[in-house]
């Protein structure tokens, strides 16, 4: 090695080795060619050497001359030399080979002064590196561009750095195949470059230089799919922002939060620098923001004939790609939140992006306007990785989450949002009593003192208007990341994962309603082909192609990633946990008045846990690794305030609660980790059924237009989960209690609802029937139907299909009504049997029996009556157990009487008649025989009511009830209408409708006034008459005989 030479000075050495590296000579022909000499790329300073000559001293370059001699070959022009920025990183890199050669000398005095020289030259080179950046015009061949490696047209205009930092983060990292196409693989950037460049500099020299290097790299991932290159910009971005210099220029970047008067979501996430990072995804977007490569397009087109294995392969590649995004975005946020310097930067851009895009939360989002759904998930799963420190299982940081975020915090608008139960009118009136919120020793800010003052700190802010504030009212409310984290994770959530389940799960419907459209066009096209009818088909068939792809999408980001989906739980059990601590924790019964801080929580904390559960459930195996303490949370939650209007104001969403609990029955979830939440839980057993109940009695009245419809649905998944409660012993007997504490409350209520359904559901499935039969004809007649217009018959076709429809859909559930009634009747009867009750539990009973064997029954005869759930022998026997096993509690005998009574449905010969068809379909002895029995005590009945109607004569119309018309035997006034009605009469009416029915004015049995006058008068009335028949001896028998029996031509038996 030359520099080893013993004859050569150390001046000489150095001499050498700054020639080396700064490939220059200030002599035009060196005595000793060397290596460097001889390079062509070795520069010839001949002005320099004359002034260093002029000046006295010799022409060998030393640390003093080294500064200038750089800047000289920078400014000059000269043949085959490099653009600077290249040479500037070639001098870094001999710099760092010559000490590497240095560190081998044996003379250790020497060997210090030479590291010091070449290190000196690094650190020439770095510095004008930078300034070379920063002034491109200030060196003579100062364009940026020249010289520069290419790394890909769409990046050819980027900084001479962007190629460098690719290759730095793509070292030893493999990055072939989805997701990674190395953009800095033909440059070599010399080690310790960058980490050199980019530390122990001033902030203004590097901020320019880092805000063009993030502008590149925003460019580079601009509409890229998951399946293209995100990973080197993501790891460039990361890699940038652990430099001080580097995090403190990306949040001061103009771009870091965009402004503009036409500033809204969509523009926020393609113009930042981290939004485009965020818009990587699997999922769908509008044409116009479409990501390329197309991941529905290249993985899942097709599907339905390529191999399970290939679109295993496909969720597998996309599920991994999309982590690696996730947790490379979280990193670079938690890089950022880490330094207290930019914390708060991070958390106005994410405010900004949630505030912005408040409109997701609609059903109908415009896309134009908002951020793409790949952008909400994404940042979805990045809330949930930040949010994981206070996520352990007992929860330790909860009480760091402060209620009095929604009212004060200015950063995150959260106060328009609707809240769980408070109007915003109740909730401005309550921040301005300027009231302290504390909490009732839940758990939740246990230390008063410190709650009050982080509540007059936020009131202080200036947040809201009325409250004055004590410090400067631009002065923020300070609230600890734990909280600001917890609300915005909510807030990202509500507007991302669950908008996606949603988007979801109308997909699969707008399929489904395709895949039907589809099968009647091809069975029209069948019946009368024609060319329009072809292209709707092919059309539909494209539709249905394009959907399937984007299906399979959403699948395979979201729903084939149980981790994500078990982070989302983990969340809100953290969620439902805290609001259970704002009314006094997991206890029951819960307080009188629901608080403030409980009311005034937005209502789409709690819906958005629920919709999780619901959606979770139904993904196989989605629950199997949830902790079991998780779930039971959860079912405390549920069972607290399924029932409770007072603290969850909306029907619906209480509604939603059964939903989950229905998910989670044994023979439905498939899942064991729900398998012991309602047989051993003790909350379940002690409230369960006694709040569904309830429940079911209050969603009569949703306030919604469409009240009357939705609560069948609802209704029906009570049904369900009652049905499935009946068979738990523990349970049962619960219920049972429940129907004799409540017989003349909620139980009672219940039961007017149930039977109220029944003969709704029942009879309009029967009038339904008899229109599908009329259509049916129409249909059947071939050479009339053929004859009509083709519009026509596709018009016709969709209503046969609709009333099928509508058929199968109210049978199954008048099926479920009819059940419930037969299963609780065995074992409890005295509510059936109450003065309000027994009537109209007869007059339904009559009413379904004359449907199911009176002369109507053969118009009911279908072809295929189990395709519409329309089992008329099961539920005749269903019918004839009701009567058997009230008829079987009735210890008073007043039940024949009021089957007698009904004028409408009730015949005698129902019974005989019903009776022969249950020995035809094998019913048991015992029933039929009952049945047969209270068939002749209420023909016994009917002849004892006429015999007392005839002894009455013509009875004073002020003793009739107003509404029935028959003689009361208890008057009460309406204290508002001052009417006198019947009590059973009134009570039954109160038991659907709580208004006078005079004059719809507020009314319930407590309010009804006894008319102790009218009663005695009728009473003597009724003695009278009796006397007065006895007195004439009336013939009793005379008087049965002139009932007319009805003929038996109108029955079928």
């Amino acid at each position: 090695m030359a520099t080893q030479k013993p004859q050569r000075t150390p001046e000489e050495i150095e001499d050498m080795i700054l020639r080396k590296i700064f490939l220059v000579t200030l002599k035009e022909n060196p005595e000793n060619p060397s290596s460097s000499s001889s390079d062509t790329r070795v520069v010839y300073l001949e002005m320099t050497a004359a002034e260093i000559l002029s000046e006295g001293k010799s022409l060998l370059l030393s640390r003093d001359l080294m500064e200038r001699v750089l800047i000289d070959r920078l400014s000059g022009e000269f043949p085959n030399s490099e653009p600077p920025f290249n040479y500037l990183i070639g001098c870094y890199k001999r710099a760092h080979e010559e000490i590497k050669k240095i560190s081998n000398m044996k003379d250790k005095s020497l060997r210090s002064g030479m590291e010091s020289a070449a290190k000196q030259a690094k650190k020439l080179a770095v510095s004008y590196a930078r300034i070379h950046l920063g002034n491109p015009d200030l060196f003579s061949n100062g364009n940026l561009k020249d010289g520069n490696p290419k790394v890909g047209s769409s990046l050819s205009s980027s900084s001479p750095l962007f190629p460098l930092v690719f290759a730095e983060v793509s070292s030893g990292v493999m990055l072939d195949g989805f997701g990674g196409n190395d953009f800095g693989s033909r440059v070599d950037c010399p080690p310790g470059f960058l980490e050199d460049f980019f530390k122990d500099s001033d902030f203004d020299t590097l901020d320019p230089i880092l805000k063009g290097l993030y502008e590149d790299l925003r460019g580079s991932v601009l509409k890229v799919s998951a399946l293209g290159n995100f990973q080197q910009p993501l790891r460039a971005l990361l890699y940038l922002v652990k430099f001080p210099v580097g995090a403190k220029s990306l949040v001061n970047h103009p771009w870091w939060i965009p402004k503009g008067v036409y500033l809204n979501g969509r523009v926020i996430e393609m113009t930042s620098i981290l939004g485009p990072f965020f818009h990587v995804s699997a999922l769908p977007d509008h044409t116009i923001f479409k990501s390329q490569p197309d991941v529905g397009q290249q993985c899942f087109s097709d599907a339905s004939t390529r191999r399970a294995a290939d679109l295993l392969s496909s969720f597998t590649t996309i599920k991994t790609l999309m982590n690696t995004l996730y947790d490379g975005l979280a990193e670079v946020l938690l890089c950022l939140l880490k330094n207290t310097e930019t914390r708060d930067s991070v958390l106005e851009y994410l405010a900004e992006v949630i505030n912005k895009n408040a409109s997701r939360a609609h059903i109908q989002v415009d896309p134009i306007s908002c951020a793409s759904s790949g952008m909400f998930v994404n940042l979805s799963a990045v809330m949930l990785r930040l949010s994981e420190p206070f996520l352990d299982a007992n929860l330790t940081k909860r009480d760091k989450i402060d209620p009095t975020y929604v009212f004060y915090c200015s950063r995150l608008d959260l106060r328009g949002l609707t809240a769980l139960h408070a109007t915003s009118e109740e909730v401005a009136e309550w921040i301005d009593k300027d009231n302290p919120v504390k909490t009732d020793g839940s758990g939740l800010n246990n230390d008063g003192e410190n709650s009050l003052r982080q509540l007059q700190e936020a009131s202080s802010s200036g947040s809201t208007p009325n409250v004055k504030p004590t410090r400067s009212s631009s002065e923020k409310a300070k609230y600890p990341f734990i909280c600001e984290c917890f609300f915005m994770t909510a807030r990202v959530l509500n507007l991302g994962l669950l908008k996606a389940f949603s988007d979801f799960k109308h997909l699969v419907q707008d399929i489904s309603r395709s895949e039907d459209t589809l099968a009647t066009l091809k069975a029209m096209q069948g019946q009368a082909p024609s060319p329009q009818l072809e292209l709707d088909i092919s059309r539909l068939e494209k539709e249905i192609e394009l959907y399937s792809q984007e299906k399979f999408c959403y699948e395979a980001q979201i729903l084939r990633d149980g981790a994500l989906i078990q982070q989302a739980l983990s969340f809100y059990r953290l969620m439902v946990v805290w609001l259970v601590g704002l009314v006094g924790g997991f206890k029951m019964p819960l307080p009188p008045t629901c608080p403030m801080e409980f009311a005034s929580m937005p209502e789409h904390f709690v819906e958005d846990a629920m919709e999780l559960l619901i959606f979770a459930s139904r993904i196989p195996k989605a629950l199997d690794g949830v902790h079991s303490y998780v779930l039971d949370d959860f079912m405390k939650f549920i069972i607290m305030f399924m029932a409770s209007p007072q603290f969850i104001k909306n029907p619906y969403l209480r509604a939603k609660m059964v939903e989950v609990l229905n998910c989670w029955m044994p023979r439905r979830s498939g899942s064991s980790a729900t398998s012991t939440l309602f047989e051993v839980h003790q909350l379940s057993l002690e409230y369960l059924v006694r709040n569904l109940l309830k429940l079911y009695v209050d969603i009569e009245f949703t306030g919604s237009h469409t009240q009357f419809y939705d609560k069948f649905n609802i209704r029906h998944n009570i049904a369900e989960l009652l049905e499935y409660l009946w068979q738990v012993p523990s349970h049962r007997n619960a219920w049972k209690q429940i129907a004799k504490e409540e017989e003349k409350g909620v139980y009672l209520n219940f039961l007017n609802f149930l039977i109220n359904d029944s003969i709704y559901l029942l009879d309009e499935s029967l009038n339904k029937i008899l229109e599908l039969k009329e259509l049916e004809a129409e249909m059947s007649n071939t050479a009339e139907w053929e004859r009509r217009p083709a519009q026509e018959r596709q018009e016709r076709t969709r209503l046969f299909h609709s009333q099928e429809n509508i058929i199968r859909i109210d049978m199954k559930l008048a099926n479920e009504d009819v059940s419930m009634l037969a299963f609780t009747s065995e074992q409890i009867t005295a509510p059936f049997l109450l003065p309000e009750m027994v009537e109209r539990v007869a007059n339904m009973l009559n009413y379904f029996l004359l449907q199911l064997v009176g002369p109507q029954r053969k118009s009911l005869t279908l072809k295929d009556p189990e395709k519409y759930e329309f089992r008329p022998k099961e539920l005749l026997k269903q019918i004839v157990r009701i009567y058997v096993h009230l008829a079987r509690g009735d210890a008073k005998n007043i039940f024949p009487s009021a089957i007698s009574s009904d004028g409408r449905s009730y015949n005698e010969q129902l019974f005989s008649a019903a009776a022969d068809v249950l020995r035809r379909i094998g019913e048991d002895g015992r029933i039929i025989q009952d049945f047969i029995e209270l068939g002749a005590k209420a023909k016994a009945a009917a002849s004892e009511a006429m015999d007392t109607e005839a002894a009455l004569g013509d009875i004073p119309d002020e003793f009739l009830d107003p509404i029935q018309y028959t003689l009361m035997k208890d008057p009460v006034i309406l204290p508002s209408s001052r009417i006198t009605i019947d009590r059973p009469v009134i009570q039954r009416h109160l038991l659907s409708d709580s208004t006078d029915p005079f004059n719809r004015s507020h009314l319930t049995s407590e309010m009804l006034i006894p008319n102790t006058e009218l009663k005695a008068r009728i009473e003597e009335f009724i003695r009278s008459q009796e006397l007065k028949k006895h007195g004439e001896g009336l013939n009793m028998q005379s008087s049965k005989g002139t009932i007319q029996p009805t003929s038996g031509e109108m029955l079928i038996d």
